[in-house]
């Protein structure tokens, strides 16, 4: 593990030099990261203007879960999405068998190997944006429910990573992925809202697949529930079990997709 979190280390110095060459680039990139917050933030506030509450979410507690869901979408653009992006024109340029030939986890290399610096502060800003609505509703602090938060946040986040390595597994049947990849864009939007408004005839067989059978809306509303709503241990739980689950069944299909892959040299 210590020689992993060196080679990380190492590459996010690099990657940070390398954003640092290109100064203008950089800060246009950071503002537009803010730009998208603050319109996120303006569209939220004008409806609770109109309402008191969004499917039982008052205003505080739904600015936490926009906060939570602007740092978690900032942990997976930092490390993970453009890294995945680019797996399928590895594949299909066989530049792939470079990083076959290394000697370090092909998983770790593929999916960390390059750190955007430009997304990093937007982690910062959705735990500002955390803070404050925790402190505009006098959240009283319990040691319990901020443990349960970071296993949950933390949870999420492999939920997340789990989804876009399986998307990024399809590379080396389909050669072209674009078409999954928006799965990981429809995934993204689902868990920009709590699963409480899929409620009705209609939606809710909706809400329930994408908790259960797909958990995607669980990886943000989760830890949001955990920190500022009732505790339901036996969604935490199940939050748990699916994320060993995914990360393991994505694990091998990785393992399954090397596999198949045919190199340049082939």
């Amino acid at each position: 593990m210590a020689r992993y979190l060196r080679l990380l280390g190492a590459l996010a110095r690099y990657g940070l030099a390398r954003e640092l060459a290109f100064r203008g680039n950089l800060i246009a990139k950071v503002a537009v990261e803010g730009l998208w917050l603050a319109i996120l933030l303006i569209f939220y506030l004008t409806i609770f203007q109109n309402t008191s509450s969004v499917a039982g979410w008052t205003e505080d507690r739904y600015l936490f879960f926009v906060g939570c869901y602007f740092a978690m979408a900032a942990l997976v653009e930092t490390f993970f999405l453009s890294n995945c992006n680019e797996f399928a024109d590895l594949v299909r340029s066989g530049d792939l068998d470079f990083l076959l030939l290394k000697p370090i986890d092909e998983q770790f290399l593929v999916t960390c190997r390059s750190i955007d610096w430009s997304t990093a502060p937007n982690v910062l800003v959705g735990a500002a944006v955390m803070v404050v609505s925790l402190w505009r509703m006098h959240w009283p602090f319990d040691p319990l429910r901020l443990g349960l938060f970071v296993a949950m946040f933390l949870c999420g986040l492999g939920l997340a990573y789990g989804f876009l390595l399986l998307l990024t597994s399809a590379s080396v049947w389909l050669v072209r992925n674009q078409s999954l990849y928006e799965l990981w864009w429809l995934f993204s939007s689902l868990m920009r809202y709590p699963r409480e408004i899929f409620q009705g005839r209609i939606v809710t067989p909706v809400g329930w697949f994408f908790s259960f059978v797909v958990p995607a809306m669980l990886v943000i509303s989760v830890p949001a529930d955990v920190m500022v709503n009732a505790l339901d241990a036996k969604t935490v739980g199940f939050t748990a079990a699916a994320t060993v689950v995914l990360l393991v069944v994505s694990r091998k299909v990785f393992r399954l997709a090397l596999r198949r892959y045919r190199s340049a040299s082939s």
